[in-house]
């Protein structure tokens, strides 16, 4: 019964190695020289203003919501544009009724103005 998961320890053991020889790499390899602009908190071009604890405004924070909301919607319409061809009508038609929902969805935040700076 181990045997059937030996090539999956394999796997694990070979990504353990790959990923610590190249952070080990890139920390022997690199060339360290720290300045006081790269050891500041912002590299931009401008010297940092205010508090960096301050309040954002909730719009940043709906964004970040409907993007999450319509980047699951494009992992729904990967798997299902693979088996379009063998999922039939049903299947079609069905994908199309949650991407008509998730579109009023859309139309309602834009009406109520969640995507207006």
């Amino acid at each position: 019964m181990l045997v059937e998961y030996a090539n999956i320890g394999i796997y694990w053991v070979l990504v353990l190695f790959i990923a610590l020889a190249l952070c080990a790499l890139s920390f022997l390899l690199v060339y360290h020289k720290p300045d006081d602009e790269k050891l500041s908190a912002y590299e931009c071009g401008f010297s940092p203003f205010g508090d960096a604890r301050g309040r954002f405004e909730v719009k940043f924070y709906l964004v970040a919501i409907l993007f999450i909301i319509f980047d699951l919607e494009i992992t729904f319409l990967f798997p299902w544009s693979v088996v379009v061809g063998h999922i039939g009508f049903w299947g079609f038609n069905s994908m199309f009724i949650f991407l008509f929902i998730l579109t009023i969805g859309f139309i309602y935040e834009w009406m109520k103005g969640a995507l207006d700076w």
